[in-house]
């Protein structure tokens, strides 16, 4: 999952990518 994450985080655009980055954290612990 996290290389998913590290591609799509080029797709995705900083604003959404940070409401994502908070729900990600909770997901990785």
């Amino acid at each position: 999952m996290g290389s998913v994450v590290k591609k799509r985080r080029k797709k995705i655009r900083k604003h959404k990518y940070r409401k994502m980055l908070k729900k990600m954290r909770h997901k990785n612990r």
